[in-house]
């Protein structure tokens, strides 16, 4: 529970109208400045408000109010409330977007779509805060006004933040990785080339080289040009 009362300033005009505190305590218990709670009892503040009671409303007793006027010294102390609320559990839906954001969405989810195209509708929904009708006519190019359509960036809009682009953009990319492409038969490695073409020309192979019998062919050669020229 807050330890501040509700309608802390209409709290401090009827304790100022009502009571003997000290613009101090007054300021204390209400969690403001003394300056402005001299300004309420001068008049130059809080003008129109009407004084909400604080006993009838269970935040302070009559003897707290007493003790404190007794004593300047003494701190007013906010009674407890009798009844707990429950906390307030956040809605989940579709995100909220003002009215003069509206008519940028279109430019928006065209940014998203030709940008992230991993992106799925639900997530293009949760950041832009629009709906799958939309979504498709802005893919299909049928939307009523997608001649104009511009794409402009939605953080840079303010229809979402950066971070919260980030994190779906990761999520896609996690759940749809993307696909290696080949482009063909022209794309092949050059030692997937060269073989076959080395498979279709078998090239003689010498393991065994008879370094006397090639000498003797030499010297058989150079010794029939001597009497051919005889």
């Amino acid at each position: 529970m807050s330890n501040a009362p509700l309608m802390p300033k209409a709290t401090a005009v009827w304790l100022v109208d009502n009571t003997a505190l000290t613009f101090d305590q007054v300021a204390d218990f209400t969690k403001m400045h003394p300056l402005e709670v001299r300004a309420i009892a001068d008049g130059d503040a809080a003008q129109g408000i009407k004084g909400m009671d604080p006993i009838s409303n269970g935040q302070l007793t009559r003897e707290e109010i007493e003790r404190g006027e007794r004593d300047q010294n003494y701190r007013l102390k906010l009674q407890e409330s009798k009844v707990v609320l429950p906390s307030a559990a956040k809605k989940k839906g579709p995100r909220y977007t003002p009215v003069s954001r509206r008519h940028e969405r279109p430019s928006a989810i065209l940014w998203l779509v030709r940008n992230h195209p991993e992106l799925k509708d639900a997530q293009i929904m949760r950041l832009v805060g629009t709906t799958k009708t939309t979504i498709a006519s802005v893919r299909d190019r049928t939307h009523w006004n997608a001649s104009t359509l511009t794409p402009m960036d939605p953080v840079t809009l303010g229809l979402c933040s950066q971070i919260e682009l980030d994190f779906e953009v990761q999520r896609a990319a996690k759940e749809k990785p993307t696909t290696t492409v080949y482009g063909g038969a022209t794309l092949l490695p050059a030692s997937e080339t060269t073989r076959k073409e080395e498979d279709d020309q078998p090239i003689e192979r010498h393991d065994d080289l008879n370094v006397d019998a090639v000498f003797a062919k030499l010297k058989t050669i150079g010794g029939k040009k001597p009497d051919d020229e005889e």
